[in-house]
């Protein structure tokens, strides 16, 4: 199976960014641009339908720091995520594919000794991460492989 990296999307513009989000968030979903504002409205932000349907379409690249804190704030993530030369995408991709594991079983549960409020540090996460993704493909190895050897 492929590791977590080369499954990581490229996220570089507010276009993609949100794209992303989009599919992420709601996966199967067919988001408006109204149903999106109205849930920014609801979380204590404001933006526009319009506006949202504009960066979906790629006609707005460069939005202020509050309409990325609007998105931040519909998404549930970090606004930092939809900025220039973001150093949060890793982060918020890695927490984004730990959630889709929990929720498809492959994942039960995570207990950690010392975490703060934050929870568990984006670096612990993607080596969590990882090391599933070692673990499967050993498996997926193991079990197709000629008397227990590994594929090649």
């Amino acid at each position: 199976m492929d590791s977590a990296e080369e499954r990581t999307p490229e996220l570089r513009t507010l276009q993609q960014k949100v794209e992303y989000m989009v599919e992420e968030t709601f996966p199967g979903q067919k988001i408006s641009g109204r149903f999106f504002a109205d849930l920014v409205r609801e979380r204590g932000g404001s933006l526009s339908h319009s506006y949202f349907s504009n960066i979906l379409a790629g006609k707005v690249t460069q939005p202020s720091e509050d309409i990325l804190k609007a998105l931040g704030l519909g998404f549930g993530v970090d606004w930092r995520f939809f900025k220039e030369e973001s150093e949060v995408v890793d982060d918020v991709v890695a927490g984004l594919q730990f959630l889709a594991m929990r929720r498809t079983g492959e994942i039960s549960g995570v207990a950690g000794r010392g975490l703060d409020e934050d929870g568990l540090p984006p670096e612990l996460l993607q080596f969590a991460l990882s090391l599933l993704q070692d673990a499967k493909g050993r498996q997926g190895a193991a079990d197709g492989g000629v008397h227990g050897e590994p594929e090649q």
